[in-house]
């Protein structure tokens, strides 16, 4: 698989701070910079996700009337009674 160039545009005042971060993570390299920024970038996304979902389980629990203690019980029991073709 080959690369493919890809341009974007980048504000002036943001010029000086693209540069300095290309020099250090990207050891002068936009290309690496992009890379390693992308490893970072994806990792806080699921971090996000993780976090929604969370807030999510922890609303409807709270809805529902389940107390977070019974939460790991409840999840045994699901998968002890859920055949695993059917998980996921």
């Amino acid at each position: 698989m080959s690369a493919q160039t890809l341009g974007f545009a980048v504000q002036p005042e943001d010029r000086p701070v693209l540069d300095e971060l290309v020099a250090y993570f990207g050891d002068g390299n936009r290309s690496a910079y992009l890379r390693a920024t992308l490893k970072v970038m994806k990792s806080i996304m699921i971090a996000d996700q993780l976090r929604e979902a969370q807030a999510y389980g922890q609303q409807r629990t709270a809805e529902l009337g389940i107390d977070a203690s019974d939460v790991p019980a409840r999840v045994q029991e699901f998968l002890k009674a859920t055949p695993k073709s059917k998980r996921g």
